[in-house]
């Protein structure tokens, strides 16, 4: 009986093992993992290169999000077709323009949608996900019928401040390093410039299924907004996020309907009205643990009014349309980061001629310091092994095996 116990006993040991490794391969120590990643990734970037084409003065904001939406979905539907491997939308096509400042995704039914129009500053952001692995990201443009004519004043600072600081933010990025530094960078940038980092936006690690994760980076520290401090380690996946405005950078909600919404996975409530159980089981089919938009529901007028019972019941959080004061413009780049073996590699976001933004302000020294700097892991050369154990190995001690990468 004893050695039958041991036997059982080892068997459950060898189980758990089994568990815990099946766990630790879900991060980019695995190469499929690595695979997912860049794949979504490559999505997100192509998705983000179709709708600066789409996007032209004349066109309506409703229309731009749906197009991103739906191009992200014809681009999962030819990857990984496994029935079981889940793809597609990870944070649903938002179009934020001049002083809005984020989550602008309206709906069908709304009649008073924006019409983009020339000198518009235009950010579009967006999420894919295969497999539960996201890539997420955000670009600012302007609107021009000549794209090679510069852009200028206030528009120009804001895009320039906020693009130096997100490229900046990934250089930080390293195992080791501490996410203080971080805000720091977008600090002195912010200044350089004469603009504003934008209140509570926060930058977070990322995992499988899992947007918002507990490390966190914030863009701006205040003595009500703080994060813990926490240290970068390798393996892990982070979002890049930097909001940047040319006024006070405290947003504000207006009128604008909130539309994207994310289930609040640990909170439970048996809710009363049929609409509410109908819109909220839904969510929980399509859409368990990651943003959606109302727009992508069967019944858009059903679930604008099953939302408000799961709101006020904190079943769903939601994303609210934010803006600045009118006449502000804002400037925002999200980037997808992971931390390889190789270094911290940037997977989406679109090029950025910097050279477009005729301004005369420019970072300063450290900023300019900090951007230089290589992502990639600088390799050791190896030692001589004889001269090598001869210096490491003091008198009188067998010399140790030396480290190599």
């Amino acid at each position: 009986m004893a050695a039958v116990a041991q036997e059982a006993g080892g068997v459950a040991m060898m189980e758990a093992s089994d568990e815990e490794e099946e766990e630790e391969v879900e991060d980019l120590r695995n190469s499929d993992v690595v695979t997912k990643y860049k794949a979504a990734s490559d999505v997100a970037n192509k998705t983000l290169q179709g709708l600066v084409g789409y996007a032209k003065a004349g066109m309506r904001v409703l229309d731009i999000c749906i197009f991103g939406d739906q191009l992200i979905t014809q681009q999962c539907g030819s990857m990984f077709k496994s029935k079981t491997i889940e793809k597609g939308v990870a944070f649903p096509t938002s179009v934020s323009v001049n002083d809005c400042v984020c989550h602008n995704s309206p709906l069908a039914s709304e009649t008073d949608v924006y019409v983009l129009k020339e000198g518009d500053v235009v950010k579009l952001d967006l999420g894919v996900h295969i497999d539960g692995y996201i890539a997420v990201t955000a670009h600012t443009f302007v609107i021009r019928a000549d794209p090679s004519t510069p852009i200028t004043g206030k528009a120009a600072d804001v895009c320039k401040a906020a693009y130096l600081a997100a490229e900046a933010a990934v250089k930080l990025i390293t195992p080791g390093a501490g996410n203080g530094p971080i805000t720091e960078a977008i600090k002195k940038v912010a200044d350089d410039f004469g603009v504003t980092p934008v209140q509570g936006v926060l930058m977070h690690q990322m995992k499988r299924f899992v947007i918002d994760g507990n490390n966190v980076v914030i863009g701006r520290e205040e003595i009500e907004q703080k994060v813990d401090p926490f240290e970068f380690e390798d393996a892990q996946v982070y979002t890049v996020d930097v909001v940047m405005s040319t006024g006070e950078g405290k947003p504000i909600e207006r009128d604008a309907r909130t539309t994207v919404f994310k289930r609040a996975v640990e909170q439970k409530y048996m809710l009363k009205m049929k609409a509410s159980r109908y819109v909220f089981s839904e969510v929980d089919k399509k859409f368990p643990t990651l943003p959606f938009t109302i727009r992508a529901l069967d019944d858009e007028r059903q679930a604008r009014m099953g939302v408000v019972e799961c709101l006020k019941h904190n079943l769903l959080h939601a994303y609210p349309v934010l803006f600045e004061k009118s006449g502000d413009l804002v400037a925002h780049f999200k980037f997808t980061v992971l931390l390889l073996p190789t270094g911290t590699v940037k997977i989406t976001g679109l090029p950025v001629n910097v050279a477009e933004f005729a301004t005369d302000k420019e970072p300063c020294a450290e900023i300019k310091e900090i951007l230089s700097r290589s992502s990639k892991k600088k390799k050791r050369k190896k030692k001589n092994k004889k001269a090598g154990e001869a210096a490491a190995a003091p008198a009188g001690e067998a010399p140790k095996a030396m480290e190599t990468d």
